[in-house]
């Protein structure tokens, strides 16, 4: 008798022990499992900040404030007092940022607003005790995204036992184990339950019983497969994990491993990356029914799914709820209440972040500097602007909606786009978007698509006429008044004929080039690249300024006849904006290890000039005509104000739309067009141009009007008579204060009407 008992004792500790191995290396394994942190940028906002209260509510979500329940204020949580006013305490800022220090968290901030209602301007801010004007509101840096190794299609975002709200812990108790914290692991009482459901002969599927604990082992260290051989190794595991780990924290590890559905491409694992997908919400701030819908998707992720089934998601949440009043955690009264509340989702097509086309761009960047699998356990502070990248998407989505609207393609294919934003001192990305929805298609235009830019090309041939009248004497001089004759011509290059077009076929005759550049007159543009030569201009593009290899020495490239991406495009109009630098456009400003150990990745190193500050204020000049009187004046009608410069473009048969343009703080691309290559139908002008000024109205609010200063030197102003481009006199109707590089400002009079 004692050798059989000997034998069971030998085999049930030869589990034990061979449990205790897999255990303790995967729950080494989870514990170890330290994602790298990308952050954006501290975010700030400013009076006169195109925002609205709700719009400030999503920001405070995504930085993990948590909407107060009491009446005093804690640091990191805020409060809605009505529909244009909110109060906020600020925490203090982590000293290891090396960021501007967040807004004293002293004394609560009151925010108000216009209206909340659309994206009204923010009145004022002020400190809630004394009452003092805050210029600008700086808060911490965003927590954008997780990276894990290897991971390409999953999202997460890691959540403490002591984050979640007390409601989501009951929620999650009534439904899937309420007796959690009392069982060793496995629950006698709901096995032998199941196991009676199984005998019956109406019984057509396997019941489990399992708990919270079996049901992470199940996922995190077995196989998906329901049978009694793998129902008695949960068991097993189960009781060995509950030796080896707390109840809180298998219950963290539950929270952040349960897989909640799919959008798009992606799993959604963990709630808190869910509360982030379904509500636009930080965990902390769920209510008692969107925790009851978070825990009642854990039985069938997809079906309860409240994107695709919202009617079966609030039944099933309803179950959750009579199920927390069974149990005492909610009353009856409260019950009858929560029950009718309807399923509101915040975001039908958001994947929960909050760039992820740029995330993807910081993994690529990352994996740059550091390898495959160098980046583990790091916290990255990256250029986006959480506010601005935010604003950058909506703009986007909504207007290429309303393009789709007008043009009603007959196949339904939808019309694609991106937008790039960059800080112009520093090259630092501060919004990407490379496509309408990121869960329909990961292809990231603003960097990976390579597109004719067309006549966005325009103001470096110009660029170009400028440079060579500095470098080569032999040239007659070139300026923003030289007149050409902007006619049908036949240009002839290498014995071959080339007649370029302009924009429906209209020509304008003598023009000067300040006027052919606002026009966009192809005709125009032409005479002056004839005039320098080809070269020159693929020179500066591909040599001088280091921007893409893709241009040749033809005519056609004065139109813009080559493939370019929207990145390019940005870095390119940079040095426009710069007054003459290069700045390589990056997504990593620093990262650190756990032991404190910094690397500085982006935007430290000297920019060398690659044009003089002389030649590119001049074209800078030339494109605010674009905005106040060409292509690009319907901007002013749409209620962009600032000065800024700009140019639209438009390549053959309107495949691609382009609206590039930039203030002395921010350049922005913004590119529109079909992925088949197909004709969009409209002018940059008319397709891009209300994407990019939606966005920069928001962008430059609250900045003040910032103009474009000139050069201490190299630069004369001379006043012209705009038709001819001579000196102006006092009989001269049309008189403009040109800009000219000193040596090259006209001798020769104007002859107006009317002078005696």
């Amino acid at each position: 008798m004692s050798l059989p008992l000997a034998a069971l004792f030998g085999f049930l500790l030869w589990i034990f022990v061979r449990s205790s191995a897999l255990v303790d290396g995967r729950l080494a394994e989870a514990r170890n499992r330290v994602p790298t942190r990308v952050y954006s940028r501290p975010v700030s906002f400013r009076k006169s900040d195109r925002l609205n209260r709700d719009g400030l509510v999503s920001i405070l979500n995504a930085l993990s404030y948590q909407e107060a329940r009491g009446e005093s204020l804690e640091p990191g949580e805020f409060r809605i007092t009505d529909g244009t006013t909110l109060i906020l305490r600020p925490r203090e800022a982590p000293a290891a940022t090396g960021d501007v220090p967040v807004t004293s968290s002293a004394e609560g901030v009151v925010v108000t607003f216009e209206n909340n209602k659309k994206a009204g301007e923010i009145v004022k801010t002020i400190k809630a005790v004394s009452g003092k004007d805050l210029s600008v509101l700086t808060l911490e840096p965003a927590l954008l995204s997780y990276l894990f190794e290897g991971e390409e299609r999953e999202k997460r975002r890691f959540v403490k036992y002591d984050e979640l709200p007390r409601h989501l812990v009951e929620a999650l108790l009534a439904i899937e184990d309420r007796r959690f914290f009392q069982h060793p692991g496995f629950d006698p009482f709901s096995i032998v339950g199941a196991a009676v459901r199984n005998l019956r002969p109406s019984s057509t599927l396997l019941h489990g019983g399992s708990t919270l604990t079996q049901q992470f082992v199940k996922n995190f260290f077995l196989t998906p497969d329901r049978t009694p051989k793998r129902k008695i190794q949960e068991a097993v595991l189960s009781f060995v994990l509950e030796r080896r780990a707390s109840k809180k924290e298998i219950l963290e590890l539950y929270v952040n491993e349960i897989y909640l559905g799919q959008v798009g491409s992606f799993n959604i694992n963990g709630m808190g990356e869910a509360a982030r997908v379904y509500f636009q919400k930080d965990i902390s701030n769920l209510s008692v029914t969107e925790s009851a819908l978070l825990a009642g998707m854990i039985q069938s992720p997809n079906p309860y799914n409240p994107m695709r089934h919202p009617e079966r998601a609030m039944s099933r949440r309803n179950t959750v709820l009579r199920a927390m009043a069974e149990e005492n955690f909610i009353s009856s009264e409260v019950l009858a209440k929560l029950l009718t509340e309807p399923v509101e989702v915040r975001s039908r097509t958001s994947p929960g972040l909050d760039a992820p086309y740029f995330i993807d761009l910081v993994r690529r960047d990352l994996k740059g500097r550091f390898g495959e699998s160098g980046f583990h356990n790091l916290r990255v502070d990256s250029t986006l602007d959480l506010r601005l990248q935010r604003i950058a998407q909506a703009s986007l989505e909504t207007g290429l909606a309303d393009l789709d609207a007008r043009l009603k393609r007959k196949d339904g294919v939808k019309l694609q786009g991106a937008l790039i934003s960059l800080d112009v001192k520093t090259g630092g990305i501060l919004a990407l978007v490379g496509g309408r929805s990121y869960t329909q298609s990961q292809f990231n235009r603003a960097v990976q698509a390579q597109r004719q830019p067309g006549s966005t090309f325009k103001p470096f041939v110009y660029l170009a006429a400028f440079e060579a009248t500095l470098d080569d004497p032999a040239l007659p001089p070139i300026t923003p008044a030289t007149v050409v004759d902007d006619s049908p011509y036949v240009f002839f290059y290498e014995d071959k004929e080339y007649i370029p077009r302009n924009f429906e076929d209209e020509y304008l005759g003598p023009v000067t080039l300040r006027r052919a550049l606002a026009k966009s007159l192809n005709v125009a543009t032409l005479k002056v690249a004839e005039m320098i030569g080809y070269e020159r201009i693929a020179f500066l593009w591909r040599d001088q300024m280091k921007i893409s290899k893709s241009v040749l020495a033809v005519p056609s490239v004065a139109l813009g006849s080559f493939e370019v991406s929207p990145l390019e495009m940005a870095a390119a109009y940079a040095v426009l904006a710069s007054g003459g630098f290069k700045r390589e456009p990056f997504s990593l400003r620093r990262a650190s290890t756990e032991d404190g150990t910094m690397f500085e990745l982006g935007g430290s190193a000297a920019a060398p000039r690659v044009v003089r500050q002389e030649t590119s204020y001049l074209v800078t000049r030339m494109m605010e005509s674009v905005l106040n009187e060409g292509t690009g004046a319907a901007s002013r009608g749409m209620g962009f104000t600032v000065e800024a410069a700009g140019k639209s473009g438009t390549t053959n048969d309107t495949r691609d739309a382009w609206f590039a343009g930039y203030t002395p703080d921010i350049v922005t691309i913004v590119w529109v067009g079909y992925d088949d290559n197909a004709p969009v139908g409209l002018a940059g002008s008319r397709a891009a141009l209300p994407i990019w000024v939606e966005f920069m109205k928001s962008a430059v609010a609250g900045l003040g009007n910032r103009g474009f200063l000139p050069p201490e030197e190299g630069v004369v102003f001379i006043n012209i008579d705009k038709a001819s481009g001579r000196r102006a006199n006092p009989a001269c109707g049309k008189v403009f204060s040109e800009s000219f590089l000193v040596g090259t400002e006209p001798m020769d009079e104007a002859v107006c009407p009317g002078r005696d």
